[in-house]
C-alpha cells in the first residue's frame, strides 16, 4: 500500500466524521493475537542483488508439490494445468486488459467472460452466471446477502458446520454488523449434515440454507433431502463447491432444485500458488438474476446485425448509485477467470469427466488401503469424491511432521478448526497422484504406526 501523508489534523477530522477517537478503534475486530505490535525486523539496506538472494533463500524454505508428494486439499487442490493456459494469459490483449467499460473496443474480453459464464451454467445446472468473484469464501457471503434481498425481512441463515471453516468465518465476519444471525448445524456419524438437526434449525425466520458438497470432511452431501427440508420453510438453497473438479462427475446442484451455486474455481487450471489469487463463481436460477452482485455479460447484435457482447448488468457501486448496488465487496477476477475459461474449453466434457473419474478412483484406492491395513481409522462413512478424513492414535500434527520428513505433504490437520478432532487430518488425491506415491504414503504411515507401537 502506498504511503498517504495525512497530517495529524487531517486524521482528527476524519476520525470525527466516522465517530471514533483513534485509528486503533478502526481495527478492533482484528484479534490481538494476529496484530503485530512492533516494527518489521527487516535486514538491509541492500542492493537489488542482495535482496533477490535473501528472498530466494526464503522461497527455498517453502514446501511445495514440486519437490514433495502432495496430498493437500481443504479448499486448494493440485490439479494439472496445461502449459498453454499460462502461455495464452501472457498475451498482451489478455494480460493488460481491464474492466470492459467500452464494449465496442472490448469484444474479446467480453466474449471470454460470456464463455466463462456459459461454462458455469452448464456445470452447475443453473440458469445465469456472473462474470466471476473474488474467491469461494466471499462468493458465499454474496449468496447470503442475495438471499437477504429476496427474503422479505428474514434474518437467519443456516450454514452446515461442514462448510469450509474459512468460508464460515468470512460469512460471520461480514454479517455480524448487519443484524443477521448465523446458525450452524453439525454433521452426523456419516459426515453429512444431520437431517434432524437441520430440520429443527429450519424455522420460519430462516432466509437461506447453505451446504457444501463435497464438504470440508470430504463427504458428498445429499442435495435432494437438504433441498426438501429447506423448501419446507421457503428458504433460499445455496450450494457451496470448494472442489470445482467434482462438477465434472457429480450431479449438479441445479438438478436438485438449488437456487444458488457458489464456490471456488481454483481447480480449473489454476495452480494453488500459496493461496491465491483464485476465482469465485456464482450461478443462480433465472428469477434471481437481477439480485446478483458484480457484472454479467450478455449477447446481442450490433447495428449491422452482427453478434456482439455487452455488460448487460453491472450492479457494482462503481457503475451505479451506491444505494442501489448489490455489493461493495465483489470484483471480476478477469485474468484468473480467463484461465479457468481456457482450461474448461481445452478439457471439454470428456476431459473434465476423466479428471473427476481419476480423482474418485485414486481416492477410493488410498482410502481402502489405509482402512483395510488397519493403519488408520476412516471416521466418516459417507461417500467421498477425492478427499477424506483420516484418524490415527497420534495427534495429526505429529503424523504429518513424520510425512514431511519423507518429503510428503501428507494432509491438513483438522484440529485447528475443530479442537475435538486433534487426531484427524484431511487427505486429498487428484489426477496428479500416482499409484507409486499412494503406496509410498501407506508405507510411511505404516512406519509411523509401527514406531508408535514399539
Amino acid at each position: 500500500m502506498r504511503y498517504i501523508p495525512n497530517a495529524s489534523e487531517d486524521i482528527r477530522e476524519m476520525l470525527a466524521v466516522v465517530g471514533v477517537d483513534s485509528i486503533d478503534r478502526l481495527f478492533e475486530t482484528i484479534p490481538d493475537a494476529v496484530k503485530l505490535d512492533r516494527l518489521l525486523d527487516l535486514p538491509g539496506p541492500w542492493s537489488e542483488i542482495e535482496q533477490r538472494r535473501w528472498f530466494n533463500g526464503l522461497a527455498r524454505k517453502n514446501r511445495t508439490a514440486v519437490d514433495h508428494d502432495s496430498f493437500l486439499g481443504a479448499g486448494a487442490y493440485s490439479h494439472f494445468q496445461p502449459a498453454c493456459v499460462d502461455q495464452l494469459l501472457l498475451r498482451s490483449e489478455f494480460l493488460t486488459s481491464y474492466t470492459p467499460y467500452q464494449p465496442e473496443v472490448s469484444q474479446g474480453t467480453l466474449q471470454s467472460i460470456f464463455e466463462y459464464q456459459t461454462h458455469q451454467c452448464l456445470l452447475t445446472g443453473l440458469d445465469v452466471a456472473n462474470a466471476s468473484l473474488y474467491d469461494g469464501s466471499t462468493a458465499l457471503v454474496e449468496a447470503v446477502l442475495l438471499a437477504e434481498r429476496v427474503s422479505r425481512n428474514r434474518k437467519k441463515v443456516v450454514v452446515a458446520q461442514s462448510v469450509h471453516p474459512h468460508y464460515r468465518d468470512t460469512v460471520t465476519t461480514y454479517v455480524q454488523n448487519l443484524g443477521l444471525e448465523v446458525v450452524e448445524v453439525p454433521w452426523g456419524p456419516d459426515g453429512r449434515i444431520d437431517p434432524e438437526q437441520l430440520r429443527d434449525a429450519c424455522t420460519d425466520d430462516v432466509m437461506a440454507v447453505a451446504v457444501q458438497s463435497p464438504n470440508f470432511l470430504g463427504v458428498i452431501e445429499d442435495y435432494a433431502s437438504i433441498a426438501s427440508i429447506a423448501d419446507g420453510v421457503k428458504a433460499t438453497k445455496i450450494a457451496v463447491i470448494a472442489e470445482a473438479s467434482s462438477l465434472g462427475l457429480l450431479s449438479p446442484p441445479g438438478a436438485h432444485g438449488f437456487d444458488v451455486a457458489v464456490g471456488e474455481g481454483q481447480a480449473w487450471g489454476i495452480a494453488p500458488q500459496f493461496g491465491g489469487p483464485y476465482v469465485g463463481f456464482m450461478v443462480v436460477r433465472d428469477v434471481l438474476k437481477r439480485h446478483m452482485p458484480g457484472r454479467l455479460v450478455g449477447e446481442t447484435v450490433d447495428v449491422d446485425g452482427r453478434r456482439a457482447f455487452v455488460l448487460t448488468l453491472a450492479t457494482r457501486e462503481q457503475h451505479i448509485r451506491r444505494g442501489k448496488a448489490t455489493s461493495n465487496i465483489c470484483t471480476n477476477e478477469a485474468l484468473i477467470a480467463l484461465a479457468a475459461n481456457i482450461y474448461l474449453s481445452l478439457m471439454g466434457r470428456e476431459g473434465l469427466r476423466e479428471v473427476a473419474v481419476q480423482c474418485v478412483q485414486k481416492a477410493a484406492y488410498l482410502r481402502q488401503q489405509l482402512a483395510t491395513t488397519g493403519l488408520a481409522e476412516i471416521p466418516f462413512s459417507g461417500p467421498i469424491y477425492n478427499e477424506f478424513t483420516v484418524r490415527t492414535s497420534r495427534p495429526a500434527s505429529e503424523v504429518l511432521a513424520a510425512f514431511a520428513e519423507q518429503k510428503i505433504l501428507g494432509g491438513v490437520a483438522i484440529g485447528e478448526f475443530f479442537p475435538e478432532l486433534q487426531n484427524d487430518f484431511l487427505v486429498a488425491v487428484t489426477e496428479m497422484n500416482t499409484r507409486e506415491q499412494m503406496d509410498r504414503y501407506v508405507e510411511v504411515l505404516r512406519g509411523v504406526v509401527t514406531k508408535e507401537a514399539r
